[in-house]
C-alpha cells in the first residue's frame, strides 16, 4: 500500500514538473535565446533604443504609482472590511473584487466612457487643459485599476485571523489610533502587506489589456513595455521583440526571488513566534 501511494506522488511530482516545464520554464528559455539568437550587440541596441528606454521608464513609473496607492487603499480597506461591522460590508468587498472579475479591455473601455468625448467630464477636462484619454494619465489609471484588489486580498485574511482584541487593548491603554496602526496592526501584517505589494507589482508590469485600450499607443509617450513589444513583434522585429520582451522576464524572475524571500521571512518568523 505504501509502494502505491509512494509511485502515485512521484507520478503526480512528474506531471507537475512536466506542466512546468512545458508552460513556464522552455517559454522563459526561448525568450532569452531569440532575443539574443543575433548577437549581444543587436541585443543591447533593442534595448538601449530610446523607445525602448521610455516604454521601460513609463512601466516603472506607472507600476510605483499604482502601488503607492493601492498600499495606501488596501491598508484602509482592510482595516474596514476587518475592523468595522455595517451594513453593505459585502457589498464593498465583492467591489473590490471587481478587476479580478471583469476582462482589462473591458475596464479600459470603462475609462473610456468615464473620460472620453461622450462623458459629462470631457467639457470640464478639455476646459482645464487636461487631457486624460490617450496620455500618461490614463496608462496609471488603468494600472491602478486592475491592481488595487491584489493588496486587500493578502491582508484581509491575516487581519481577520487576528482579531480585534488587541487594537482593543491598545484603545483602552489611551493608544491613538495611529499608535495602534504602527505598533499593533502594522508588525503583525508586515509580511502580508510586503507580498501584496509584489504581486501588485508584478501584476502592474505586465498589464496590456486596459492599458492597450486607453492608451493610444503613442511610441515614446503613452507604451508600455508590453505594448512597445507588441508594435515590435506587428513590425516582424522579432529580435528586438524578444528582447524588450526579456526585460519583463528579468523583473519578474526579480520580483519572484522577493517573493520568495518575503514567504520564507514570514515562515521564520512564525515559527519563531513573532
Amino acid at each position: 500500500m505504501r509502494k502505491e501511494k509512494d509511485i502515485g506522488s512521484w507520478l503526480l511530482i512528474a506531471l507537475a514538473a512536466l506542466f512546468l516545464l512545458i508552460l513556464l520554464v522552455l517559454p522563459l528559455v526561448l525568450v532569452v535565446h531569440e532575443a539574443l539568437a543575433r548577437g549581444i550587440r543587436v541585443y543591447l541596441a533593442a534595448i538601449s533604443d530610446p523607445f525602448a528606454i521610455k516604454a521601460l521608464l513609463l512601466t516603472l513609473m506607472a507600476t510605483v504609482i499604482a502601488v503607492a496607492l493601492n498600499t495606501l487603499f488596501g491598508l484602509a480597506s482592510a482595516w474596514l472590511l476587518t475592523k468595522y461591522d455595517f451594513h453593505g460590508k459585502a457589498l464593498i468587498g465583492a467591489l473590490i473584487d471587481l478587476p479580478f472579475a471583469i476582462s482589462p479591455v473591458v475596464a479600459g473601455l470603462f475609462f473610456v466612457v468615464l473620460f472620453g468625448r461622450m462623458s459629462p467630464l470631457f467639457p470640464l477636462l478639455r476646459e482645464a487643459h487636461v487631457q486624460v484619454l490617450f496620455a500618461v494619465p490614463a496608462v496609471v489609471l488603468a494600472t491602478v485599476f486592475v491592481t488595487f484588489p491584489f493588496i486587500t486580498r493578502e491582508l484581509v485574511p491575516v487581519m481577520e485571523s487576528r482579531g480585534r482584541s488587541e487594537e482593543e487593548a491598545a484603545a483602552t491603554l489611551g493608544a491613538s489610533g495611529w499608535q495602534t496602526f504602527w505598533h499593533v496592526t502594522l508588525p503583525n501584517i508586515r509580511w502580508a502587506l510586503l507580498y501584496g505589494v509584489i504581486l501588485a507589482a508584478a501584476r502592474a508590469m505586465g498589464e496590456f489589456g486596459a492599458v492597450s485600450v486607453v492608451s493610444g499607443h503613442i511610441r515614446g509617450r503613452t507604451n508600455t513595455l508590453p505594448l512597445h513589444i507588441e508594435i515590435l513583434y506587428n513590425e516582424y522585429n522579432f529580435t528586438a521583440a524578444f528582447a524588450v520582451a526579456s526585460l519583463l522576464v528579468v523583473m519578474a524572475v526579480v520580483l519572484l526571488a522577493a517573493r520568495n524571500a518575503v514567504e520564507w521571512q514570514a515562515k521564520r518568523g512564525m515559527h519563531h513566534g513573532d
